[in-house]
């Protein structure tokens, strides 16, 4: 049975899908649940970096297309069914807290979408990557074209996409789609190396940074750059700020509260 797990892990809030039978096949139901997980942990003042995998064995073969017949299968359903994906790649793009995809295995179509979405990917070296949606006929999405040609450039995404192939974890660290590649056996206490020095980090820094980039992805004449002005101005009133400039005089570690 396809569900999205949701669960608390120190500082790290963990996104799971799980879907086995199927690789973590992603469902309507997942896809429609992914928002209200991201706002749980956004409101989740102990978590301080939000995290993504697949149940088991792989990351995601996809968008579950055993699903199609009836949620896919005319231009209104496609429609609405693609609003559903949308809002959850946008929720983990403008959540202010940072977004890791943890990969291995499979990372296909919409699981590669998905993780896209996310601020950085870290991925075992026998991670394989493809999508495949020009192969089966599908259409992408405007925002999922866009997010891939600004995460790897269009030249990339262009190949990628009109081909289908399936590449690994070399090749997408090379086109800069994953932040790290590690080895299979180690990639869980990386992983969780890579976390515990963003949760480190102060919230509210790491928040005006993110919205930063956020309006950076949008057209000139759509960004927000008041709501930006204003966050990296609450950071230098914050009790962060004044955490930082005394840890730093004491040459000791920051405790940082985010406020």
């Amino acid at each position: 049975m396809a569900e999205l797990i949701t669960r608390r892990e120190g500082r790290v809030g963990w996104i799971v899908f799980s879907n086995l039978t199927k690789r973590n096949a992603l469902s309507y139901d997942i896809w429609r649940g992914i928002p209200d997980a991201v706002r749980a942990l956004a409101l989740d003042t102990g978590v301080r970096v939000i995290a993504l995998r697949g149940d088991g064995a792989d990351f995601s073969a996809g968008a579950d297309v055993a699903e199609f017949e009836h949620a896919r299968d005319s231009i209104s359903a496609i429609s609405s069914y693609n609003v559903v994906v949308d809002e959850a790649n946008e929720a983990l793009v403008s959540v202010p807290k940072p977004t890791l995809a943890m990969i291995r295995g499979l990372c296909y179509g919409g699981g590669l979408a998905m993780a896209l979405h996310c601020d950085m990917r870290l991925c075992a070296d026998n991670a394989q990557f493809a999508l495949q949606a020009a192969k089966l006929g599908f259409g992408i999405s405007y925002a999922s074209t866009m997010r891939f040609a600004h995460v790897v450039g269009p030249a990339h995404s262009a190949e990628v996409m009109f081909s289908g192939k399936v590449f690994g974890a070399e090749e997408a660290y090379h086109m800069h789609l994953v932040n790290r590649v590690a080895p299979a056996d180690q990639l869980d206490a990386v992983f969780g190396e890579w976390c515990e020095m963003f949760a480190n980090a102060a919230p509210l820094a790491i928040a005006s940074i993110k919205r930063s980039l956020v309006e950076g992805y949008k057209d000139p004449d759509r960004r927000d750059l008041r709501s930006v002005a204003a966050m990296i101005e609450a950071c230098y009133t914050s009790d962060d700020y004044r955490e930082g400039r005394a840890a730093f005089r004491a040459g000791r570690k920051p405790e940082f509260k985010g406020r």
